[in-house]
């Protein structure tokens, strides 16, 4: 992926900046600055950026547990952030940033003032020596070799040949530079799947009106009612969540084989533990083998028995999922998965 040319800047430098990254920082800052030039703003203070750095990042690493690698301060920042400030996983980007600018924690404040001395002067490194930062703050100030922005002890300008470039390709330098950071993240959690969806918090989650109507209210309705495979409550139709049993957190994605009814009272604090396999997955396997009996039998083009393609390769097999080897196929699918997630801090279900 490229970011566009412009005749008489050094685009090059710019898409420079991202090459050998040993961190999460160049990214988030730049599209911190990215969103400060948006908004109009060319002479922008540092805290602003830095607290826009954390809230950029705030959803990735607290409600995905996406990891940025252990000697990355970024994540660190935030999960010590998280203790003192009253903010949830969920808060939006501005709520976050607006509250860690005008934080009354000298802790935050110290997090914050830490990335001063690795970010701002080495993110321009494809235009001066990034290890001496004074020689870099000097010449910055006179855009030496057209720099992106200035640099001052508490804030940065950004250069006015720069100003117009960016704010009218800010879309596509955004997705360039999500493009390389979930590049860089994937390296670090190559078994951690859609990494790139989990970069920004969706201004929505999905309904599950048609797994519940589609699917399960045709299973429920032919049984009459199943049981919760976590609380043993009768569920009938209306009365029934419809859960993930791997966290959407970690899986990203409502594929029906994850999806099953549940206690709706359950369901609500469950929120995105783990389950244990060795307790749970009969009764999870036997609730997904009858319901896939019954959609095979009374919707056999359902487009939701296509999903289980990703755990059974032949569709036709899907019929009963009743050998020894679909279940232990099933089982085999979800261990690593639930390994993974619980090596990148999901907590398990205790009870």
């Amino acid at each position: 992926m490229n970011i566009p040319f412009q005749p008489g800047l050094p685009v090059h430098l710019l898409a420079a900046c991202f090459n050998k990254t040993s961190a999460t920082y160049k990214f988030y800052w730049f599209l911190s600055l990215i969103g400060q030039v948006e908004k109009g703003e060319t002479q922008i203070s540092k805290q602003a950026l830095f607290a826009d750095m954390l809230a950029h990042a705030w959803y990735t690493v607290n409600y995905f547990h996406v990891s940025f690698g252990k000697q990355d301060q970024l994540q660190q920042a935030i999960k010590k952030v998280r203790t003192t400030e009253s903010l949830t996983i969920d808060a939006d980007l501005h709520q976050i940033s607006s509250a860690l600018i005008h934080t009354p924690h000298q802790s935050t404040s110290k997090a914050l003032r830490y990335f001063d001395g690795e970010v701002p002067h080495r993110f321009l490194s494809p235009w001066f020596r990034a290890d001496d930062r004074k020689l870099v703050y000097g010449l910055s100030q006179s855009f030496t070799g057209d720099c992106l922005y200035a640099l001052y002890k508490d804030h940065i300008v950004i250069n006015p040949a720069w100003t117009a470039y960016l704010q009218r390709n800010a879309r596509v330098l955004k997705d360039f530079c999500y493009w390389n950071l979930a590049l860089y993240l994937q390296g670090k959690n190559p078994n951690v799947p859609d990494i790139a969806g989990k970069l920004i918090k969706a201004p929505v989650r999905k309904s599950l009106t048609e797994q519940r109507r589609k699917f399960w209210d045709v299973v429920i309705g032919e049984l009459g009612s199943v049981d919760c495979i976590y609380t043993n409550t009768r569920l009938g139709i209306g009365s029934y969540a419809v859960e993930h049993f791997i966290p959407y957190a970690f899986v990203s994605h409502d594929l029906i084989w994850n999806l099953i009814p549940a206690d709706p009272a359950f369901n609500s604090t469950k929120s995105d533990k783990l389950p244990l396999l060795d307790r749970y997955f009969e009764p999870f396997y036997r609730l997904q083998q009858q319901a896939v009996e019954i959609v095979y039998d009374r919707l056999p083009r359902s487009k939701f028995l296509e999903e289980y393609l990703t755990i059974i390769p032949d569709l036709s097999a899907t019929r009963q999922l009743s050998s020894a080897a679909d279940k232990q196929r099933f089982r085999e699918q979800l261990q690593p998965l639930i390994t993974i997630a619980a090596n990148n801090g999901f907590e398990y279900l205790q009870r």
